[in-house]
């Protein structure tokens, strides 16, 4: 079983909401359930129908947060060294091209917000960058091709999530 790396706060988040799905929500959809069986001809009854389908996505999320939480390593980026690319690092890249400054941070799947600079760990360009030092080069696959960057600087750096 391979390891998922996240940071506390999201750990904890996911196992909140994996206990109140189990401990509130199941019985408030069987409650409907009940309710919805109550009035009769299950074939034509929206309202039971509609609690199953939340039913079945509700237990869908429960497995998927049981086996996101199981695999979980909760990483405290700010204990490590950052003088090579690692989980939590904020990377700050240069264009060699346009002299453009991109500015990313490795993060966890269940984090990535590539339109906040966050990108997850298992993304292509994560993988790239992984164990790179600040002066290597790095050639990344973007929308608009292939591009070759620089690594100006390799730090740790709070982030809100």
């Amino acid at each position: 079983m391979q390891k998922v790396p996240m940071f506390e706060v999201t750990f904890n988040k996911l196992s909140e909401e994996l206990e109140q799905l189990k401990s509130e929500e199941r019985g408030k959809i069987a409650q409907e359930i009940d309710k919805a069986r109550e009035l009769g001809d299950l074939k034509e009854n929206a309202e039971y129908h509609s609690a199953k389908e939340r039913q079945g996505l509700m237990e869908a999320r429960i497995v998927e947060l049981t086996d996101v939480i199981g695999r979980a390593q909760v990483v405290d980026p700010s204990t490590l060294a950052h003088e090579r690319v690692s989980f939590g690092s904020t990377v700050v890249l240069i264009d060699q091209n346009s002299d453009i400054e991109s500015v990313y941070t490795i993060v966890g799947v269940q984090e990535s917000n590539p339109s906040r600079g966050l990108i997850s760990i298992e993304s292509p360009m994560a993988r790239v960058l992984i164990g790179k030092e600040e002066g290597d080069e790095v050639v990344l696959t973007l929308p608009s091709g292939q591009t070759l960057f620089d690594i100006e600087e390799i730090k740790y750096s709070p982030i809100e999530l």
